[in-house]
């Protein structure tokens, strides 16, 4: 299950850093978006993978089997956040390709002493 769980980390990290270096704003949000669905099984998984037991102690619970609740209360607050700031970006790049007519992400610096001098 551990290795499961690492492969899904990895591959959810994988996918986003390649997406991010993409040159269009959809791929970068999509990106940023399966980096923090990375992030969110990463910090699930710190309260160790356990299934069918109690998020905390009791008579019934042995040391063994129980399950920490506070990375499943981070993950619950991280997929509010993530979720709300994919919202913001998604309107900031919407906004910029109504304006500009393009999702191009155009680092080039000479591009822009080009565009004053003519």
């Amino acid at each position: 299950m551990e290795l499961l769980i690492a492969s899904a980390v990895g591959l959810l990290t994988a996918a986003g850093i390649y997406l991010i270096l993409r040159l269009r704003s959809f791929p970068v949000i999509l990106g940023t978006s399966l980096l923090s669905y990375a992030v969110n099984v990463f910090l699930f998984a710190t309260g160790r993978v356990v299934i069918n037991a109690p998020p905390i102690l009791n008579k019934t619970a042995t040391d063994v089997t129980y399950t920490d609740p506070l990375p499943q209360a981070l993950v619950l607050t991280a997929i509010v956040i993530s979720f709300g700031m994919t919202a913001v970006v998604v309107m900031i790049s919407l906004g910029a390709y109504l304006s500009a007519k393009d999702d191009n992400i155009n680092m080039d610096d000479t591009a822009d002493l080009q565009g004053e001098d003519a």
